[in-house]
């Protein structure tokens, strides 16, 4: 039996998480459970998979869920507070494999913690190794950790690739990556109607159900320019060799383009269970709920070219890894804050890529060598982009 740690439990990628450990109680224990601030299903969470620890970020909803255990069947789980506390959890003994789902940068010191101390890492936080870029490859290298992606496209890129096949490494035989995308909400809306989207709009996306964050990146494609920027990393490809494709259906989920022509694609219904599963039974399989693809109710598939124009994030993000050194890191923290102004109705949804553009053009895209320097970039980057709401805001 496994034990895992849940970074994100209350999310949509740890609620999927306990979905699946629920249908394998002999090989998964859950260990640890950690949430930002909702204590109501962190509680729930907790009385049906019984965890040693709970990680609660801020001191009040630590001390509202400490409250919440009392005489209760969980009282004697350990409850630790603050952000040092993620990484403790994630580098325990008892804990074998580690699911990063924290939602942006916050996700990135625990899970390159969990790389340093050589856990298997299911990797749903996209941000932390946009930010780190080969200094977490090289924590997994060093330690003999084993990384393994959940975002559904890069989980489909790696089923593609020939058996044995290890992140990081570069494979010769492939062309090329076709990173598939939904297209999100937006995908016909008149251009010049986009400045009027509100925040409900954006985050009610057509098939993925996902956290408002995630959602609105959806929306602006910048979720897919993370993910480019992820996929060169992940398989040790050229940023001319990813290439985005529009197929609102979300039943290819990703291919690999080899160089004698085979195109391998990985198919399935809409279900995050899925990836989350085959991480976990990796390199074997097990059942993970998901319904079985009926290929007759898809009936067909449409593919469609990424319209800059109408999604400028997703260029910029192209722009940030050509760029390489810092200037990922900066066009995540400028998305960040240009996200949370939107959906806090600071900003219009069109000022979002506005936002990071201008941003990015306050940096020179320095070496990220170290960690110091990417944190440091963050708080930078992050200090301009507020300060670019506030005038738009004003």
């Amino acid at each position: 039996m496994k034990g895992i740690c849940i970074l994100g439990a209350t999310g949509s990628i740890g609620v999927s998480t306990l979905d699946v450990v629920a249908r394998h109680p002999e090989l998964y224990k859950v260990v640890a459970l950690t949430a930002n601030g909702n204590i109501e299903v962190l509680y729930q969470q907790c009385l049906q998979h019984y965890p040693e620890y709970v990680v609660v970020v801020t001191d009040s909803k630590a001390a509202e869920f400490q409250q919440r255990i009392v005489n209760s069947p969980v009282s004697g789980i350990k409850v630790l507070v603050g952000v040092e506390a993620l990484q403790e959890v994630a580098t325990l003994d008892q804990v074998d494999v580690v699911m990063a789902a924290i939602v942006g940068a916050a996700g990135l010191l625990p899970t390159l913690a969990a790389a340093k101390a050589g856990k298997t890492i299911l990797l749903a936080n996209k941000e932390a190794l946009v930010m780190s870029g080969q200094i977490f490859l090289q924590a997994v290298k060093e330690s003999g950790a084993t990384l393994l992606p959940i975002d559904s496209e890069h989980n489909a890129i790696f089923q593609c690739m020939p058996a044995g096949y290890v992140t990081g490494q570069i494979v010769e035989q492939v062309r090329r990556i076709l990173l598939t995308a939904s297209g999100g909400p937006f995908r016909k809306t008149p251009i010049d109607e986009l400045s009027k989207v509100t925040p409900e709009q954006a985050i009610a996306h057509p098939k993925w159900d996902m956290g408002k964050k995630i959602s609105v990146d959806s929306a602006t494609m910048m979720n897919k320019g993370l993910e480019l920027i992820e996929a060169c990393l992940l398989f040790n490809v050229e940023p001319n060799q990813v290439q985005v494709v529009i197929h609102p259906q979300s039943i290819i989920h990703s291919m690999v383009d080899y160089i004698d022509g085979s195109v391998l694609a990985q198919m399935g219904n809409p279900d995050m269970r899925t990836p989350i599963a085959h991480a976990m039974a990796w390199p074997n399989r097990f059942d993970s709920g998901v319904t079985a693809l009926n290929i007759f109710e898809v009936g067909h598939m449409d593919f469609e070219q990424a319209d800059f124009q109408r999604f400028p994030c997703l260029k910029l993000a192209i722009l940030a890894v050509e760029a390489g050194g810092v200037m990922p890191t900066v066009l995540n923290a400028a998305n960040e804050i240009a996200v949370d102004a939107f959906l806090n109705g600071k900003v219009r949804f069109t000022d979002i890529a506005i936002i990071i553009e201008k941003t990015m053009r306050e940096f020179n895209a320095g070496s990220a060598d170290t960690l110091e320097t990417i944190l440091m970039f963050d708080q930078r980057s992050r200090a301009v982009a507020e300060n670019l709401v506030a005038e738009l805001a004003g």
